[in-house]
């Protein structure tokens, strides 16, 4: 008996499959190994002292609970200012503004922004922020900062999850007789929800990550105690790992490993939070 041949288009589906598997593991296997070696190289440095004393000696000794509070302190800030802006413009460009010219350009002009290096920003903050508005080397023109770095990814996920929303709930919802507004606030914003909690998680989650910028507009190296106000300058994770890394002599190296631990914990920690947010947030509307 003859072997039956297997259709081009079986073959050809098999092969993209196959395809597909391998380029996620050429993906996910990098960023393992880097979190394994960090969590492996970093785990003997973490204890109580090291998540809730201050740095001494040039970060040598003591702890770095003034870098992690400044992180979530700079990520509060980023969101308080980004998400407003972002989930009312992206309302604006999907509900509101005509297709014409100048809205397909002011489109461009914010996936562009996604591209711009971040030290641009900082240089931004620097001239706007700090020296234009006077807000100084501090925390408030930090948070000012990547929440400009932010708006793009907050309003282009607030557009998309807005678009996801199907067209037959907004037209009955206006058939009935509810104004646009009405329509917007309680029938389409409920259910972007999700996806605007995800773009405003991941926003912070980067601010969390990001040096060049906070390196020109406040972040410190070594303050002994705590920002009391928005105007003071600050410790951040990425900038202290990065300056106990590469300009501190006789750093040991346990202790960088620890902070790029405590850093990718938070980090990964925001990640999970947006998908747990975004999970029970779309159950519940399913339940509603």
């Amino acid at each position: 008996m003859k072997a039956r041949a297997i259709p081009t288009r079986q073959l050809s589906q098999r092969a993209a499959f196959s395809l597909i598997i391998v380029a996620t593991i050429i993906v996910v296997i990098p960023v393992l190994v880097i979190v394994l070696q960090i969590i492996l190289n970093g785990a003997s440095a973490i204890s109580w002292d090291f998540l809730t004393q201050a740095p001494s000696q040039a970060g040598k000794a003591g702890g770095i609970l003034p870098a992690i509070v400044g992180t979530f302190y700079l990520m509060l800030g980023t969101i308080v200012f980004a998400l407003p802006l972002g989930v009312m413009a992206g309302i604006y460009l999907t509900e509101y503004a005509r297709d014409n010219w100048l809205t397909r350009l002011i489109n461009l002009a914010i996936l562009n922004l996604a591209g711009v290096p971040s030290i641009v920003y900082g240089l931004f903050g620097l001239g706007i922020f700090v020296l234009l508005f006077h807000f100084g080397m501090s925390l408030l023109s930090a948070s000012l900062t990547l929440a400009c770095q932010a708006l793009a990814m907050t309003v282009t996920t607030s557009r998309e999850a807005i678009l996801a929303v199907p067209r037959e709930y907004k037209e009955g919802s206006l058939a009935i007789g509810a104004t646009r507004w009405q329509t917007i606030r309680h029938l389409v914003l409920p259910q972007a929800l999700p996806g605007i909690i995800t773009g405003a998680v991941l926003a912070m989650s980067r601010a969390a990550g990001e040096t060049a910028p906070i390196l020109v507009v406040g972040a410190a190296f070594l303050i002994p105690g705590l920002p009391q106000s928005p105007f003071d300058q600050f410790m951040a994770l990425p900038y202290h790992l990065y300056t106990v890394a590469a300009h501190v002599p006789g750093m040991p190296k346990s202790t960088v490993w620890g902070v790029a631990l405590v850093l990718l914990v938070v980090v990964l920690s925001f990640n999970i939070l947006a998908t747990i947010i975004r999970l029970r947030t779309r159950q519940r509307r399913l339940n509603a």
